[in-house]
């Protein structure tokens, strides 16, 4: 939906130990299938070292390994591969809707004390595609070829990049193994969790409006008392640091291919009376939970849906008239989504939880929202991009959008965007004016799905 969306590639503590018996990891790998397989996850969890448990909490370890049986379904089999330096034992496996590499190292007690899910890794020729993308400029080429070329074909990238005031756009499609140019700034696609930021303006809209504070706790908008009387504010919620976890416990993900779609206020409503739990608070702990919550909020604190005031805020008044909260009706418009092996898949739609991921649009709709942020009378575009919390030394978060800095002289903001069929990419550099676009239909299963943002962060870069 950060991709910066809860999916495959996970890392987890490692101690310092020495690899016991090679027999020693087949046992464990048979039991970790098994009880996958069985859906019995607190005895995986119940297998992990103490220093696991701590980095992976219970609920954590369910809606992780829900979310990957939602994806990928039950593993049909494991094939030990090798040793990794770093201690892991390998395994190649087989689930039922994609290979996998899972990498585990154990304790002096047999107990799993490093955990790694990634894409399988195997040793292939050169990938053959043909880049016939001559009529762009040589760098824009080179990188869109690049990373590209491992798509599967009918994939189709819309970028745009804007600089010194002038917007280029790049289509390119796969088709018979080839790379070539095709004109699609007008197509619509998913753009998954860059839906976030706009959640955020919402929210930062209504703040200079003075309809609401950023501190507001959402509580008093719903008529119950939150399980615990746990408290969660506006800014919290938009900066990912509710403490809530990803996804809500109450969540039925058997639906792999629309898992949001049946998620509606009689179920947030249950999860806020009678599963509300909090994670590592005033931390930073991403969570398409708090996001979709602050969207529907915001909805609630104005007496309408959030997807109206989302179009009233800022969809008319950035003149962003192909964006849009659904699917349906789009036809010849809508870019079709693709899953990992290139086959069409179906749109997700949202119900509640809508402000998590629920946009779609063009990149010249976006490229509009990118031009409103390089105008200084948009305050509440200025407030979304104001540092709330600190992550790291090069990483802050405003509302929404995830702030960079990528050199001593450069400073982006930046989110992306996953659903089962699309990625998506957007950077801005406020001081140069500059930002990079990129709409896809590339799901966010493939496993080289974070070439997207590759290239947004290669374009951004260049000269």
């Amino acid at each position: 939906m950060k991709r910066v969306i809860f999916l495959i590639t996970v890392i987890f503590v490692i101690t310092n130990t020495v690899f016991a018996q090679t027999e020693n990891y087949q046992t464990a790998i048979n039991k970790l299938l098994e009880d996958y397989n069985s859906d019995k996850y607190e005895a995986i969890f119940n297998s992990f070292s103490d220093e696991m448990q701590q980095a992976l909490p219970l609920t954590t370890t369910k809606q992780f390994l829900t979310s990957l049986k939602m994806q990928f379904g039950n593993i049909k089999n494991t094939e030990f591969v090798d040793y990794t330096p770093e201690m892991y034992a390998i395994y190649k496996t087989e689930f039922e809707k994609t290979v996998l590499d899972i990498n585990i190292s154990l304790d002096q007690q047999n107990r799993i004390d490093g955990f790694l899910i990634k894409p399988y890794q195997k040793n292939v020729e050169d990938n053959k595609a043909i880049n016939n993308l001559n009529s762009y400029p040589k760098g824009v080429a080179e990188t869109l070829f690049s990373y590209s070329k491992d798509f599967p074909n009918r994939t189709q990238l819309s970028v745009a990049v804007i600089q010194d005031g002038k917007v280029n756009y790049y289509g390119i499609i796969k088709e018979n193994d080839t790379i070539k140019p095709i004109m699609n700034r007008d197509k619509v696609f998913e753009i998954g969790s860059i839906t976030k930021v706009f959640t955020s303006t919402v929210l930062a809209s209504l703040v200079i409006d003075k309809k609401i504070e950023l501190t507001d706790e959402i509580n008093s908008y719903y008529p119950f008392v939150f399980k615990d009387n746990i408290k969660l504010s506006f800014e919290s919620l938009a900066n990912h640091t509710s403490g809530l976890p990803r996804l809500p416990e109450n969540m039925d993900l058997s639906d792999a291919a629309n898992p949001y779609k049946n998620y509606g206020k009689n179920e947030i409503n249950e999860y806020l009376k009678n599963f509300l739990t909090l994670e590592n608070q005033q931390k930073e702990s991403y969570s398409n939970l708090g996001s979709g919550l602050l969207g529907y909020t915001l909805g609630l604190s104005q007496k309408t849906d959030f997807q109206k005031l989302l179009q009233k805020r800022v969809f008319d008044k950035y003149k962003m008239n192909n964006s849009f909260v659904t699917a349906q009706n789009l036809e010849y418009r809508l870019i079709k989504g693709q899953d990992p092996e290139g086959q069409i898949t179906s749109n997700w739609e949202f119900d509640v939880l809508f402000g998590a991921g629920g946009i779609l649009s063009t990149t010249e709709d976006l490229i509009k929202f990118v031009q409103a942020h390089f105008n200084p009378k948009n305050k509440e575009l200025e407030l979304t991009r104001k540092p709330t919390f600190e992550i790291d030394e090069s990483t802050k978060i405003g509302l929404g959008w995830y702030i960079l800095k990528l050199s001593d002289d450069k400073e982006v903001i930046w989110h992306n965007g996953g659903t089962g069929g699309y990625s998506s990419s957007m950077i801005i550099d406020i001081d140069k004016k500059k930002a990079v676009v990129v709409l896809s239909n590339v799901s966010t299963f493939h496993p080289k799905n974070g070439n997207i943002d590759k290239i947004s962060f290669q374009l951004i870069n260049a000269d």
